[in-house]
């Protein structure tokens, strides 16, 4: 799909020295629906509903994370930027590849507002997709709160599915009262000569 604006973005790994941009980016967003999750005995439903005023969601800065909570047993870590023509950050995506089960999962996916809706997100997955591949992972997988509505679209549209829901993840955040959507999608391997 090519973005909405003709703009080319540039697709390129992450330096060091690019950690202040990434730290910097806006990664907040507004909706007007939410996901409301009803939970049953043996499972749970979604049910898509309206909130008015639009809720705005800001992310707190990430909290330190000691050196025993690291990625053991994830086989490389990189970070994907997507540069607008101006240089500037337009988003990025993180991924973690476990060889264990064959999945690699989008740890982080933010685009700066100016440039949503305009394909970066896409761009950005089909490179962790790419990534993926070259690994030979069997799935993709990635984690949502039910609040960000328009997330779960995109990743719909991606071509990922519902596959979980954890209650508890956040309860002793700033994002209490929100619950993990889990979503995935099969990756297939790229052809080894």
């Amino acid at each position: 799909m090519p973005p909405a604006d003709d703009t080319t973005y540039e697709i390129r790994t992450a330096t060091p020295e690019d950690t202040g941009l990434v730290e910097a980016l806006d990664g907040s967003f507004t909706t007007a629906t939410v996901f409301q999750v009803e939970t049953a005995e043996n499972g749970f439903t979604l049910r898509e509903t309206v909130v008015d005023p639009p809720l705005t969601k800001v992310f707190p800065d990430d909290e330190d994370v000691s050196a025993d909570e690291g990625d053991q047993g994830l086989q490389g870590a990189p970070t994907f930027l997507a540069l607008a023509p101006d240089g500037s950050l337009a988003g990025f995506v993180s991924v973690a590849y476990a060889r264990w089960n064959r999945r690699l999962t989008i740890e982080d996916i933010e685009v700066a507002p100016g440039h949503r809706r305009r394909g970066v997100g896409r761009a950005l997955m089909s490179r962790a997709e790419e990534f993926a591949r070259e690994r030979g992972a069997g799935h993709i997988w990635l984690e949502v709160t039910n609040i960000n509505a328009p997330a779960v679209h995109a990743y719909r549209r991606m071509g990922f599915a519902l596959c979980g829901l954890d209650t508890s993840l956040y309860e002793f955040t700033a994002s209490a009262g929100e619950y993990a959507l889990y979503l995935s999608k099969p990756c297939r391997a790229a052809n080894r000569a």
